[in-house]
């Protein structure tokens, strides 16, 4: 049976691999120039620098499992430091772990966050890297698709520019708002509305220093500012939601001598690494101007269910069963978190191979 995987997150991906292993012909439709959605890593003078999720719960076995598989089992690795403080505005407060994890929007228990993080020594791009280069041969960038039609008891896929490609099955592993308006063309009425899923924009800044630059201790793994905390002095309202002391969380971040720090952003103007920074150094006691940063920008980055999601989108599937093979896959259906697009992935990849048997 022929399969196509539209999108090469690691939901796609991760459903790619398991549609391969079961035997199936699959091909990967990703609209990008590289895989991963919103997982990117890169190495910058010895550090490693995230652009999106930097770790996943240590009590989470999806991760692990596929790294097995992978052959890099050993490559994943466990949270150094735990613990996020508080910024109230003129010093650091312990804060609850899941207190924390709330204003954060990670969807965690206290009991899972407790237990920590992990990652993968490289940055979590590395299951990412091997599955992409195992599924080279199936992997086609630059394909975005605009549209899905039956054609007979198949799929027709409309790619932007013209072409177009065909497959018994589909797995839609896209945002919920792209899925949304591709079910609603194929019959599936309410598509977009059933799918519709808030994701909220976000930029990350990582910026790097000497390490004797910082003049406070760094305490924990990071720290998350209070949401009515005031101006400092007499500067811009705080713009800093939260600082990750990314070197200091898993091993491996940062050389010698050097500290990597990682801020979460809210809406921004211009220049947000600058203000990172500048923001940054009354708080740390930073003396001096960083080595240098890198911004990453998520104008749709971490999606929000509206109440009864998971009813709304078991009613979508169940109205598929009509059509042709099609399944969905990733973090608008069945949980934001690395983990379970991987878990969302693999049951997606098994579904279509149990109905092609």
């Amino acid at each position: 049976m022929k399969v196509i995987v539209v999108g090469a997150g690691i939901a796609g991906l991760t459903a790619a691999w398991e549609l391969a292993r079961s035997g199936q012909d699959v091909a990967i439709l990703e609209s990008e120039r590289r895989p991963g959605g919103v997982i990117v890593t890169e190495q910058v003078d010895g550090f490693v620098v995230e652009g999106g999720p930097d770790g996943f719960l240590a009590g989470e076995p999806e991760l692990p499992a596929l790294a097995q598989e992978l052959g890099i089992g050993n490559r994943v690795i466990d949270q150094m430091e735990q613990g996020t403080s508080l910024w109230s505005g003129d010093k650091f407060e312990p804060l609850a772990a899941g207190r924390a994890a709330a204003l954060l929007g990670i969807d965690a228990t206290p009991m899972e966050v407790t237990a920590g993080f992990r990652s993968f020594a490289g940055g979590m791009a590395e299951p990412v890297t091997i599955v992409a280069q195992r599924l080279a041969g199936s992997l086609r960038f630059a394909q975005g698709v605009a549209g899905i039609a039956r054609d007979g008891k198949r799929w027709r896929l409309a790619i932007t520019g013209g072409s177009a490609h065909y497959a018994d099955a589909i797995v839609l592993a896209v945002p919920a708002y792209t899925a949304g308006r591709l079910l609603e063309r194929v019959g599936i009425r309410g598509g977009r509305e059933d799918t519709g899923v808030v994701y909220a924009a976000s930029t990350t800044v990582s910026l790097a220093y000497h390490t004797e630059q910082i003049g406070a201790p760094l305490e924990g793994a990071g720290f998350v500012v209070d949401p009515n905390v005031a101006p400092l002095q007499t500067g811009p309202p705080v713009q800093v939601r939260a600082c990750t002391f990314a070197s200091r969380k898993f091993p491996g971040r940062a050389p010698a001598g050097h500290t990597l720090l990682r801020a979460y952003l809210g809406a921004t103007g211009d220049h947000p690494a600058r203000l990172a920074h500048e923001q940054l150094a009354p708080i740390l006691g930073i003396r001096g101007e960083p080595l240098w940063s890198r911004t990453f920008y998520w104008n749709r980055g971490l999606p929000r269910y509206r109440p009864h999601h998971a009813e709304r989108i078991a009613g979508i599937r169940h109205r598929l069963e009509r059509l042709p093979p099609l399944a969905l896959a990733g973090a608008g259906y069945d949980g934001a978190g690395v983990s379970a697009c991987v878990r969302s992935g693999r049951a997606a990849g098994r579904l279509i191979a149990q109905l092609a048997g």
